[in-house]
């Protein structure tokens, strides 16, 4: 039994309400044992269920509040390696405009709005509750409050890489009209970036936690954010801003976790993605899903269980495979071009690509016969859910691996002025090893986003690639966004990308509840 993986999936009743519009329902909060929050929230017991809670919106992405929002897929539509299928273009009409750079607030991202900020005001009230704790040790006290700040930056960090320009408070609103001021995305960063190096600077996160036990750590704490994962999404961050001014704090953190030896690329990138290689050496941070409790279904979209995504992206009444006998819905077919740019003699295009050309099933729309392979669709993964399995999936978002902090150490070097033919070349080039493919004499940024680009299909690293490398000088064309996104020879994509597609726009229901809001110019 994968124990690790009931952390922080389960929706608490003391948690608060599930939406996240600037409205009052947004400040709500019910203790169903009927005594007073400021009562309850006094033990140690207590204000772990508020850290619990504040983890659980990271499930909610993939389905729920009225999308399917899938981490992966999200990113992935609006890039160059997949299409998004479905039954019809009007199947998840919102990912099909966003991917033809047409989105409108009627069609965009809008349950990611309200997920995120259900997590930043849960780990809000988290903070909050701590000065009301009486047995908190202080060790627990430092944990619990970095925790929540790390989590909070992380919630941030998705609304500021999809729109931009958002509403931005660390204490949760108390007086009407419950609306906060919308900060201009420049300056989101500015505040996150801040509130991250305290995070860091604290040092009070571990750097891992271990699948199996060894000292204090053990696997019940998988699932939680950690120093190295901080470390992740620091170097995410400023390479997306191109803050050039803090690249050598972020090349810092990804040494650090190179020097240690618990990370590790593993040998065969295949079994990455089996839920057996689940928290390997290779693993910076994932998100657990579990089949086994399941409690979710069709009418508790949100509930502790598994996750949808081998179910969305599958072909459809699919009889081939004795080992998946569910039904796929056909979104994000992969480009037959995806499938072509791998060498032959790359590990990771059969790892990668679910090639079924010449099977017989019912074909979708933008259907390739091509899939993503890491995260495809086992019994196994999904037949111990006790109803609604096709929503129950065990398999968990591995959202940063060891080979993307080779990857940005590599980047990072050499945009710090690192020699070619330095540690650029062995970080970039361990990873070609692993792959099967020859190694490089030199290494430039453009290698570097080209190899991130085979390595991470269907991870959704690509279009955030695609859209920072606008600003790198040495990044081929085939790397930026205003010129690999474009038409294409089959008329899907009809609509070019350009910079004012950076921020999609923001739902009609959010301008409507702060009239204050100004819509992101997405023309």
């Amino acid at each position: 039994m994968k124990t690790n993986k009931i952390l922080a999936i389960g929706l608490l009743s003391v948690a608060t309400m599930l939406t996240a519009g600037c409205s009052d329902s947004f400040l709500e909060v019910e203790n169903p044992t009927g005594e007073p929050l400021e009562d309850y929230y006094t033990t140690d017991a207590h204000i772990q269920e508020a850290l619990i809670a504040a983890y659980d919106p990271i499930h909610w992405a993939d389905w729920g509040l009225g999308q399917y929002n899938a981490l992966n897929i999200d990113a992935e539509i609006m890039g160059d390696n997949f299409w998004v299928g479905g039954a019809t273009k009007t199947d998840m009409q919102n990912w099909h405009m966003l991917f033809n750079y047409e989105g409108n607030e009627n069609n965009t991202l809008s349950s990611l709005w309200t997920v995120d900020y259900s997590g930043v005001k849960r780990c809000n009230y988290l903070l909050k509750y701590l000065d009301w704790a009486t047995d908190v040790t202080p060790e627990n006290r430092n944990s619990y409050e970095m925790q929540a700040r790390c989590l909070r930056v992380f919630y941030y960090n998705m609304l500021w890489h999809y729109f931009g320009n958002v509403p931005f408070y660390l204490e949760n609103l108390s007086k009407p009209p419950y609306t906060a001021p919308q900060y201009k995305a420049d300056d989101v960063y500015n505040e996150l970036i801040v509130e991250l190096e305290a995070v860091i600077d604290s040092k009070v996160l571990p750097l891992k936690y271990y699948k199996t036990a060894k000292g204090e750590n053990d696997d019940s704490q998988l699932g939680r954010v950690t120093q190295s994962m901080a470390y992740m999404m620091y170097a995410e961050m400023v390479m997306y801003q191109n803050d050039e001014a803090r690249f050598a704090k972020a090349l810092g953190y990804m040494k650090e976790i190179i020097a240690d030896s618990n990370f590790q690329l593993v040998t065969d990138y295949a079994s990455i993605w089996d839920t057996t290689g689940e928290w390997c050496n290779e693993s910076i941070w994932e998100i657990n899903y579990e089949q086994t409790n399941s409690e979710r279904g069709w009418g508790s979209p949100l509930a502790i269980g598994g996750t949808v995504l081998p179910t969305l992206i599958s072909p459809n009444t699919f009889t081939a495979d004795p080992d998946w006998t569910g039904e796929g819905w056909g979104f994000l077919p992969m480009r037959l071009e995806t499938y072509e740019m791998f060498s032959s003699t790359d590990k990771r295009r059969d790892a990668t690509c679910w090639d079924v050309r010449g099977t017989e099933y019912t074909a979708r729309y933008q259907d390739t016969h091509i899939w993503l392979r890491k995260y495809r669709p086992y019994d196994r993964n999904f037949k111990s859910a006790p109803f609604d399995q096709n929503l129950n999936y065990n398999n968990n978002y591995r959202y940063y691996r060891y080979a993307e902090t080779l990857l940005n150490a590599a980047e990072l070097s050499l945009r710090t002025g690192g020699s070619a033919t330095g540690e650029a070349k062995t970080w970039l080039n361990a990873v070609r090893t692993r792959a099967g493919l020859s190694e490089l004499s030199t290494a430039t940024v453009d290698d570097i986003l080209t190899e991130r680009r085979l390595e991470f299909v269907g991870e959704g690293k690509r279009y955030f690639d695609l859209v920072r490398a606008e600003g790198i000088n040495g990044a081929s064309s085939k790397n930026k966004a205003t010129t690999a996104l474009i038409p294409d020879e089959y008329g899907y994509r009809t609509n070019s990308w350009n910079s004012k597609k950076k921020y999609i726009p923001i739902a009609q229901g959010e301008l409507d509840s702060d009239p204050a809001l100004v819509q992101n110019d997405y023309k």
